[in-house]
């Protein structure tokens, strides 16, 4: 698998409940300068908005997965949930690309957020935090040379 292959599957894997650390391939990959910057943005924005899908088709079908012994989202912490997202509205999608971003994204799916807007927002968050890490690396980078 190419390195932007590996950066598309784990950037895929960090946005469903999947805990995996894609920040550190993408550090790799940008440090080691064998790939883009701008086709490792690209590509890690691409897997990571499109892994929030798998969040938000979920939550659209979360009736049929509540109560369930391996689903891990109680109906009262799905409620709560519920009341949050109702209250700060579609723009919290913004944050989707913090720690309960996972959360939010599949709340929107429960809340039947339109996928034009979940697509708009999330895309727009998750692209904006792989540029913010590309030029936290790159300064790190000039920092030490």
């Amino acid at each position: 698998m190419t390195g932007l292959g590996a950066m598309f599957v784990a950037a895929f894997a960090a946005a469903t409940f999947l805990p995996f650390p894609s920040e550190v391939l993408f550090a790799g990959l940008q440090l080691g300068g064998e790939t883009s910057l701008f086709a490792l943005i690209l590509v890690a924005s691409i897997g990571n908005t499109l892994g929030s899908f798998v969040n938000y088709a979920i939550g659209w079908q979360v009736d049929r997965f509540t109560g369930t012994r391996w689903f891990p989202i109680t109906h009262a912490q799905l409620e709560r949930a519920q009341v949050w997202y109702a209250k700060y509205g579609v723009w919290t999608l913004l944050l989707s690309w913090a720690p309960l971003g996972d959360a939010i994204t599949l709340v929107a799916g429960v809340m039947r957020t339109p996928w034009w807007l979940f697509l708009l927002l999330v895309a727009f968050a998750k692209t904006a935090r792989y540029v913010v890490m590309a030029a936290l690396t790159a300064g790190v980078i000039a920092g030490i040379g």
